[in-house]
This record gives C-alpha cells, sequence and structure tokens, in this order.
C-alpha cells in the first residue's frame, strides 16, 4: 500500500470574507493538475461561512454532493422543495443528476458555520435528481468507523450514486481504529479537525492522505479527532 500526503497549508484557498474555503483538490479558480481529485472524488472543500453569509441559489448536475457540519448550522433549500437545517451529526446527500438548483446559507446570525463539502462523481450522467439527510450519533463514532455513506444505503448511511463508501470516526486517547482497501480499491482519509497517526504519519486538521493498493489503514494517537475515510472503487 502506498500512502500520500496532502498537507493543509498546500491546499487551494478561496477568501471572500463571509466565506472561507480550503480546497483539496481544484475548485473554481483554484487549478492545480496535479490535485484534480482521486477517484471518483471530485472536491473536498473546507468552508467556513461567516454568520448571516452564504451562498445564493445557485445550479449543480450530474454530481453527488454530500455536506458533513462540524460547527454551527447550515440551511439547505433546493428545486426539490426540500428545505432542512444541517447540524453536527448530520449528512446531507444531494444527487444534482439532470440539474438542480439550491442554497446554502448559515442558520445563524451570530455564529460561523464549518461544515466540508464534497463531490463524488456519479457512476452515470442523468439521474433523477433527489435529496437526503441522516443524523449519525457521537457515539455511533467514538473509537469506530461508522459508515455514513455508501453505493447501497446498508447500515443506514445515506445512498451515493457510486462504488464508494464512507466512514466517519472520532478518535482519542487509545483509541485505534483499522480498515482493510481490497485490490481494486483506493482509500482517501481526510482530517476535519485534530490530530491523530495514520500509518505512522501524524496528521493534522485539513491534511489528506491517499492509499493505492490493498492493505491496512490504520488510525490511532487521536486528540479530539474527528476523520472522514472514503473507500471507492478505482
Amino acid at each position: 500500500m502506498t500512502l500520500t500526503l496532502r498537507r493543509a497549508e498546500d491546499r487551494g484557498r478561496a477568501d471572500f470574507g463571509w466565506l472561507d474555503s480550503k480546497h483539496t483538490f481544484s475548485f473554481g479558480h483554484y487549478f492545480d493538475a496535479s490535485h484534480m481529485g482521486f477517484g471518483p472524488l471530485r472536491v473536498i472543500n473546507d468552508d467556513r461561512v461567516a454568520a448571516g453569509g452564504g451562498f445564493p441559489t445557485h445550479p449543480h448536475s450530474d454530481m453527488e454532493i454530500i455536506s458533513y457540519v462540524l460547527e454551527g448550522a447550515l440551511e439547505h433549500k433546493d428545486s426539490l422543495g426540500t428545505g432542512s437545517v444541517i447540524r453536527p451529526g448530520d449528512v446531507q446527500r444531494m444527487s444534482a443528476g439532470t440539474g438542480i438548483r439550491h442554497s446554502e446559507f448559515n442558520a445563524s446570525k451570530t455564529a460561523p458555520v464549518h461544515f466540508l463539502q464534497i463531490w463524488i462523481i456519479p457512476e452515470q450522467k442523468g439521474l433523477q435528481p433527489s435529496y437526503e439527510q441522516k443524523a449519525f450519533a457521537a457515539a455511533e463514532k467514538d473509537g469506530k468507523l461508522r459508515l455514513v455513506a455508501s453505493h447501497d444505503g446498508r447500515e443506514g448511511s445515506v445512498t451515493v450514486h457510486r462504488d464508494a463508501d464512507v466512514y466517519a470516526t472520532l478518535l482519542s486517547g487509545s483509541q485505534r481504529v483499522e480498515h482493510r482497501v481490497r485490490e481494486g480499491r483506493g482509500a482517501w482519509l481526510q482530517v476535519a479537525r485534530g490530530t491523530l497517526l495514520a500509518n505512522g504519519e501524524a496528521l493534522r486538521p485539513g491534511d489528506g492522505v491517499s492509499f493505492t493498493g490493498p492493505g491496512v489503514v490504520s488510525l490511532s494517537d487521536g486528540e479530539d479527532a474527528e476523520v472522514l475515510l472514503f473507500d471507492m472503487a478505482m
């Protein structure tokens, strides 16, 4: 198994005042030909939206979009008639398919919201647009890998239209988790916050790691760590 680091400080950045966004992969005005995604994982944006700020209504198509809130609350509205507030522990999946319009705003007028926006390329174009949101309690992720998104929606996860499994975990102290990556698949680890070791490598908030080839991903020595692990057919 080959491990490649993507350090937080090497990411692209867009700062609009109301939005401070760090781009793990090329996005918007940030372009880096060597960082266009990993397998079907196309976007991981680490977004902080100021109180009262947000993204006005805009279109998407042919993309699986996942929002994972770390702090605060994110208000969502879309052309399907969906309206919801996404809070820490919630995972939102929006399949843009043939076309969808939506807006995302900080639901608070006084506190910022911090979330990860994730894009996964769907297995086919022209899908029917759809929306799904589920909550996962901290106890389900504490010291264990909790499946939060999958191709078949198993174990109560949200469904993505791609052979991709997304796990979330919270690690501190002596807690340790392992995940085996099979032949023909790859894994991406994204540190949402805190610190930990991944296969012996020290990781900080915002760091990402790709794992190629079969083998075991081992996570340990966490200090208030919250991490997402993507296991995908490559």
